[in-house]
């Protein structure tokens, strides 16, 4: 099935002519009797029922009725009445799940009625509705197609206008996910490459660049080329810029991991764990969309977006174990693990987006480790910074949008020995995995530009960027938003 996803200025506009109706509440609304009157009395009536059959609770529940009338089937969505601190109180995780499971599949025209607490959760709650029609889809036969509108009122039924942001965030956080669910064979670095400079092609403000293959050893990118020298289509970097005609004197990169699939190298990955590995460039992805949405909106800060595109395949030109790299910061790598392949692609990219385009502020997103899910969980992205104020923020930031992060420690003293060599400035994996092993591959990240002055965080949405088969878009609003939020 595919949908489209677009926004109504009120509930008479939005409901007119739906085959489906979700009404997403939390579970006092349901008993609140101006809840009933915004729809007709019978159908307030099946709201009532359907939210008590729906049995809620903490991770909330839903019921769906036909209605023999218009719409032709009603569904109430129940969220929870309350949610811990470290959730977002927009409950997105919750709105995603339920709203695919009981809407996901349908088609025509279906209407999500948001019921929101607070105007300020529009953004997570829809970015969540969005998550739960995502738009890759390659199945034979004629596909079903759903037209999705979204419309929010508050608790008392007064409407809530849609801000222009919402249509941006939803829209580049569904064509992140579309990246990462395309294939690798499909969109492997070249073909990155070229979407990428599609969507960027029509923004005002934005100049692109390529670097490629052979070029990347001139530039001094050696942890690009290295890790995608062998593949069939050539590993590089697209650097773009937004500079926008006020600019304030902050300059801002992003810049993401876009492995486009990862073999692991000749430390092949065993059975099973190479699956669904066509994710390993959500990162890029998530940074994509943030910057695509900061230049839509006219973001007042200088702009740079960093994608690092290689695929780590295998063959006779294969990197090795064993192998020394000279990254861009001048710092030497021995490999002691081809699988750690990532690390190297964004050392390479946080050096140049400090040294060469001189950011003060350098945010990076990568699938980075496994570690992550057992460190931080399904749903929160782990961070990593050098500034304590940047980490507070990216926390606030996250638990507004809905894309939820929480802090790892950044400890440099604890963990740059896990990388000793007797060889070189550094190995690329760690000697004791039992240590703090997402810290310090966020660690080894920061290494090749710790000398600059530049304020760095690090985002590793391993976890919530691909769960269950399908990509998410994580990032995308948390990045844009989290760049919006620095002065």
């Amino acid at each position: 099935m595919t949908a489209t996803f677009s926004f109504a200025k009120n509930l008479k506009t939005a409901t007119k002519g739906a085959k489906t109706v979700v009404v997403v509440a939390p579970g006092r609304a349901y008993t609140n009797a101006r809840l009933g009157k915004l729809f007709s009395k019978k159908l307030g009536g099946l709201l009532v029922e359907l939210a008590k059959d729906a049995k809620g609770g903490e991770i909330g529940g839903c019921a769906a009725t036909l209605t023999l009338g218009e719409p032709r089937r009603l569904a109430a969505v129940v969220l929870p009445d309350a949610v811990s601190r470290y959730n977002c109180p927009a409950r997105p995780e919750c709105i995603t799940r339920l709203v695919g499971s009981i809407a996901g599949s349908e088609r025509g025209k279906v209407t999500v009625v948001l019921v929101l607490d607070d105007a300020e959760h529009y953004l997570a709650a829809a970015n969540a509705v969005a998550r739960a029609f995502p738009k890759y889809m390659k199945r034979s036969g004629r596909m079903a197609s759903a037209r999705v509108r979204v419309v929010a009122v508050a608790s008392d039924g007064t409407p809530i206008a849609p801000a222009p942001r919402l249509d941006a965030v939803t829209r580049a956080s569904r064509d992140a996910a579309e990246l990462v669910d395309t294939p690798p064979s499909e969109l492997h670095p070249e073909a990155f490459a070229e979407r990428a400079k599609e969507m960027l092609g029509s923004l005002a403000d934005v100049s692109v660049k390529e670097i490629v293959g052979e070029q990347l050893l001139t530039h001094g990118l050696a942890g690009i080329h290295t890790v995608g020298r062998c593949a069939i289509s050539h590993p590089r970097l697209v650097v773009a810029t937004y500079t926008p005609k006020h600019a304030s004197d902050r300059h801002i990169a992003l810049v993401g991991k876009g492995v486009t699939y990862d073999t692991g190298g000749l430390n092949l990955k065993i059975s099973g764990n190479m699956e669904s590995m066509k994710c390993d460039m959500g990162g890029a992805a998530a940074v994509l969309g943030a910057f695509r949405v900061l230049a839509e909106r006219g973001c007042p800060h200088q702009v740079s977006l960093l994608l690092c595109m290689a695929e780590n395949a295998i063959g006779p030109a294969a990197y090795k174990p064993d192998d020394i790299i000279t990254m861009h910061s001048g710092k030497t790598v021995e490999i002691n693990n081809t699988d750690a392949e990532g690390r190297l692609l964004l050392g390479d990219g946080v050096s140049y987006a400090a040294r060469v385009l001189r950011a003060d502020t350098v945010f990076d997103a990568a699938t980075l480790t496994g570690a992550q899910a057992i460190a931080t969980g399904q749903n929160h992205a782990a961070v990593v910074s050098n500034d304590g104020e940047l980490e507070a923020t990216m926390l606030e930031v996250g638990r507004r949008c809905g894309d939820l992060v929480h802090p790892l420690p950044f400890a440099p003293e604890f963990y740059k020995r896990e990388f000793k060599s007797t060889v070189a400035d550094m190995r690329n994996s760690v000697e004791n995995r039992a240590n703090a092993q997402s810290s310090c591959a966020a660690q080894f990240v920061y290494w090749h530009m710790e000398d600059t002055k530049a304020k760095w965080c690090h985002i590793d949405l391993a976890a919530p960027a691909f769960g269950k088969g399908r990509a998410s878009g994580f990032g995308v609003a948390l990045i844009a938003e989290g760049v919006q939020a620095l002065t």
